[in-house]
């Protein structure tokens, strides 16, 4: 599961849209049941109109109705680990419990294997929500 999950990142990253940056990005999630959903980041020249990788993937997932991440990879290109963004490592840990792995890589190989506990420590999820929902003060 491991290597198409990787494979399928490095697929994305060959298919990323960065005319401006330059910064080709692949992401691949899977799903508890070993669905693979994959993204590649989409720049615009409205730059805050792009889209990273690991969100389009998460799209994807959603759009095929699953709500629940098991791993993810991140690809890039280059000597420095292309690890997902902040506002990415938040938008994984809505549908991801903070001890999935991420598998970070370049176009050839894994580079580097941690968790998102890792990547986001003492992260908010949706379940600091569960019992305040109202966000009433007592």
């Amino acid at each position: 599961m491991t290597e198409r999950l990787i494979a399928a990142a490095q697929a994305a990253l060959k298919k990323a849209y960065a005319p401006y940056s330059k910064f080709q990005v692949g992401a691949a999630i899977s799903t508890e049941n070993g669905e693979i959903f994959s993204g590649c980041n989409v720049e615009n020249a409205a730059y805050p109109l792009g889209c990273c990788a690991e969100a389009s993937a998460i799209s994807a997932m959603v759009m095929a109705g699953h709500r629940k991440i098991s791993a993810v990879a991140v690809a890039g290109i280059g000597e420095v680990l292309t690890t997902p963004c902040g506002g990415c490592r938040q938008r994984l840990r809505e549908f991801a419990a903070d001890n999935i792995p991420v598998y970070v890589c370049d176009e050839r190989e894994l580079r580097l294997e941690t968790t998102l506990a890792d990547l986001l420590p003492l992260s908010f999820g949706p379940e600091n929500l569960a019992d305040n929902p109202a966000g009433q003060l007592d």
